[in-house]
């Protein structure tokens, strides 16, 4: 079987990362998406793990080569688990890339037999990150058609608590 792993902390997932799984969904005979935990990224993550998985799982229900799963070790050794010869990463711009290309060194160096593919951003995703995603609903902005619905609802109800 030809598989591939797509990564990320997911927090939250957004329309741009569903639309790379999905590209990559129809080249690969599987995807698996791995949510990574991320204790330490910018201070944890905004939402918990379980809620990062069901929030991709719910938003992929449609499409059935895809599995979600939560995990807590290096890339390269759940990849080994999950026997995916590939991670797939997207790319916005060239930061991103500057990034995910120092990833995929080292990723090799870990193990020369997984491989690192990008998928490029489609323009109208371009912009988009988590982070701003976050910023611009703690903030009282919109962030209808940026992420499924159940997060924009997750994220306002999640950011209103806390103020």
């Amino acid at each position: 079987m030809n598989r591939a792993l797509c990564p990320g902390t997911y927090d939250p997932v957004t329309n741009g990362h569903l639309d790379v799984i999905e590209r990559a969904a129809a080249i690969f005979d599987e995807v698996v998406v791995g949510v990574a935990l991320s204790p330490d990224k910018g201070g944890g993550p905004l939402f918990g793990l379980e809620e990062r998985v069901g929030f991709i799982e719910d938003a992929l229900t449609q499409l059935e080569n895809v599995r979600v799963l939560p995990f807590d070790s290096l890339l390269v050794e759940f990849a080994q688990e999950m026997d995916a010869k590939v991670i797939i990463k997207g790319l916005r711009a060239v930061t991103d890339f500057e990034r995910e290309f120092q990833m995929a060194q080292l990723n090799y160096r870990l193990d020369q037999n997984v491989e690192t593919m990008f998928i490029m951003s489609i323009p109208e995703y371009a912009y988009l990150s988590s982070s701003a995603v976050k910023e611009i609903a703690r903030h009282g902005g919109s962030v209808k058609g940026l992420v499924p619905d159940a997060v924009c609802e997750a994220l306002t109800s999640r950011l209103h608590q806390s103020l």
